[in-house]
């Protein structure tokens, strides 16, 4: 991948989608003095080395500074993985490695195609990241000008095309003054994954009558919805004890399915579209 001034300064990505809806790996948090108790790991000082820090670094800024922040010192909505146990305890990736190619529902989406390679280039990083913060104590996070980037115009053509965004969505619509509401790393959220979205559902009862309302509660065996009225009703779906039929749309499911698609290019000409709608 060929890299520029601009380049190295994005921070958000797929992988911090990433999540988007991302947000964060749900690492145990360990202090400096059980990171210095546990024993230090050499400096970098080899030539080869650096260049698997360099690399890593280029990955993370690309994939994961989104939520850790871009020295993987805890970022608005992911934890600092230089003070995570589970980083103090990884040798050359072995902990970290499960970690990136599973995730870690419901926040962190996994990344399995991630190679043996890139996976170690990223340990490399972190682990540099974590001794110099043992050393100084700091801690960075992820700054608004990073998350302003991209061509908006290419971000439109994006929403009304490709990313399929105008099927739901509308510039003069639901998301006009988006800008105005959200800003920077909350709008890229909701851009991402719109947590707070309700899915929609019809509940059909056994005399024909028909219920429309958004789902407040659903798993194998009961249903809840709200009507627009603000009653909460709730059906048993259980196997043939359900006397109900329901369907369920849930539009916000289609942002879960750009993951896969988006490019880096792709989520910050978007960014910069959705900016523009004050």
């Amino acid at each position: 991948m060929m890299k520029t001034a601009r380049t190295q300064r994005w921070v958000i990505s797929l992988g911090a989608l990433t999540a988007a809806l991302c947000f964060g790996i749900a690492l145990d948090s360990h202090s400096v003095q059980a990171a210095q108790s546990s024993g230090q790991r050499p400096p970098v000082t080899s030539p080869q080395a650096a260049q698997h820090v360099e690399a890593g670094n280029t990955l993370f800024q690309q994939r994961c500074a989104f939520c850790h922040g871009r020295d993987a010192m805890g970022g608005e909505t992911g934890p600092d993985l230089t003070r995570s146990k589970l980083v103090l305890a990884d040798v050359a990736g072995d902990k970290i490695g499960d970690v990136v190619r599973n995730g870690r529902p419901p926040r962190m989406p996994p990344f399995s195609t991630t190679t043996d390679a890139e996976l170690s280039d990223l340990a490399a990083f972190i682990h540099d990241q974590q001794r110099k913060a043992q050393s100084s104590g700091q801690r960075k996070g992820v700054d608004v000008a990073d998350l302003q980037t991209g061509n908006a115009d290419a971000g439109k053509q994006y929403f009304e095309g490709a990313g399929g965004c105008a099927r739901c969505h509308s510039a003069t619509g639901d998301l006009a003054h988006i800008a105005a509401k959200y800003q920077g790393l909350q709008l890229e959220q909701h851009m991402l994954y719109p947590r707070d979205a309700k899915s929609r559902v019809t509940v059909t009862l056994p005399s024909g009558q028909s219920l429309t309302g958004s789902v407040e509660y659903r798993d194998e065996f009961t249903l809840g919805i709200r009507l627009p009225d603000g009653t909460y009703r709730s059906f048993s779906i259980e196997g043939p004890a359900s006397k109900i039929k329901y369907k369920i749309d849930a539009p916000h499911l289609a942002h879960v399915e750009l993951f896969s698609k988006y490019t880096d290019a792709d989520i910050h000409n978007l960014m910069a579209y959705l900016q523009t709608l004050r």
